[in-house]
């Protein structure tokens, strides 16, 4: 079987967990006008990529999907303690929370989860994420390192479908910014394999700041 059809699955926003309902935030800044434009804007994608997904995030699912694939649980189970523990607003907390329970909900249905997976994910009372993502990469056989580009893929997919719904950004615009972005988008994978994990972490206080305002903002097209 072609390799890419179980990495495009994964990678897909047709995947059912509910991602595109989700900013992460931008949409409070578009709301308050630090994002007004195209320009504006890859200036903050590219600081969430460089400064918290390749210093934090990435490697930290990097390291949950290396876990599911080496069957080291305990390993695994602490990483989702950290992972929870990082949460530092509610909406992120919920975020993740709601969409790993879809991944959870998906993966129960579907026969390429194997015994000792399926046996961990029933373990875990809430299920986050990241470690939904490790253990669907796992069923699917997707490789760790393909596992991290395809959760930094649907994740700048994700925030350019942000851009086109409440900047405007017309969708040749966003195609444009996203030929800008492929580069910084490679070196925060780059970055995300490198890093020991007693560096990781990232001071994000403006993600932090834009996603605790958006749990208050009057009128948002994105959950909270």
């Amino acid at each position: 079987m072609n390799h890419a059809w179980a990495l495009l699955r994964l990678a897909s926003p047709q995947l059912p967990i509910g991602g595109y309902s989700y900013s992460q935030g931008l949409e409070m800044a578009v709301e308050n006008a630090t994002v007004n434009n195209a320009d504006q804007a890859r200036v903050w994608i590219a600081d969430q990529l460089l400064l918290n997904l390749a210093r934090f995030e990435a490697p930290l699912l990097l390291a949950h999907c290396q876990a599911a694939a080496a069957q080291d649980w305990e390993q695994l189970r602490l990483h989702c303690d950290e992972h929870r523990a990082s949460r530092e607003t509610r909406e992120l907390q919920q975020e993740s929370r709601q969409m790993g329970y879809s991944l959870k909900q998906l993966l129960e249905g579907l026969p390429e989860l194997d015994a000792p997976g399926r046996a961990f994910l029933a373990s875990v009372d809430e299920p986050h994420l990241a470690l939904g993502w490790a253990l669907a990469a796992r069923a699917w056989q997707i490789s760790p390192q393909d596992a991290m580009a395809a959760w930094l893929w649907s994740w700048l997919e994700n925030q350019l479908a942000v851009l086109m719904k409440t900047l405007p950004l017309g969708q040749q615009a966003a195609q444009r910014l996203t030929s800008e972005l492929l580069p910084l988008l490679q070196q925060a994978q780059q970055c995300a394999t490198d890093i020991e994990p007693q560096h990781y972490g990232s001071a994000a206080f403006g993600l932090s700041l834009a996603s605790m305002a958006h749990e208050r903002q009057y009128s948002r097209l994105f959950r909270s």
